[in-house]
C-alpha cells in the first residue's frame, strides 16, 4: 500500500512540474543543492590546506634551524 502510493507521486506531481513556475522551482531546488553540496566539499578544501599550511610551516623552521627532516 505505502509502496504504490509513493510511485504515484511522481505522477501527481508531473502536472505541477510542467508548468513555467514549476520547473523554476525545480532549477531552484537543484541550485540549492549545489550549493550546499560545494559548502561541505569547501569545508574539507579549507582544512587541508590548513593543516598543509602549518606542516610546511613547520618544515619550513625546522629548515632553517637545520634540523631538515628529509
Amino acid at each position: 500500500m505505502v509502496v504504490e502510493s509513493l510511485t504515484a507521486v511522481p505522477l501527481q506531481l508531473g502536472g505541477l512540474l510542467g508548468s513555467q513556475l514549476g520547473q523554476l522551482l525545480l532549477v531552484l531546488v537543484a541550485i540549492a543543492v549545489v550549493i550546499l553540496v560545494g559548502r561541505l566539499v569547501l569545508k574539507i578544501a579549507w582544512r587541508l590546506v590548513t593543516i598543509a599550511a602549518v606542516i610546511i610551516g613547520a618544515l619550513l623552521l625546522l629548515s632553517f634551524f637545520g634540523l631538515s627532516p628529509f
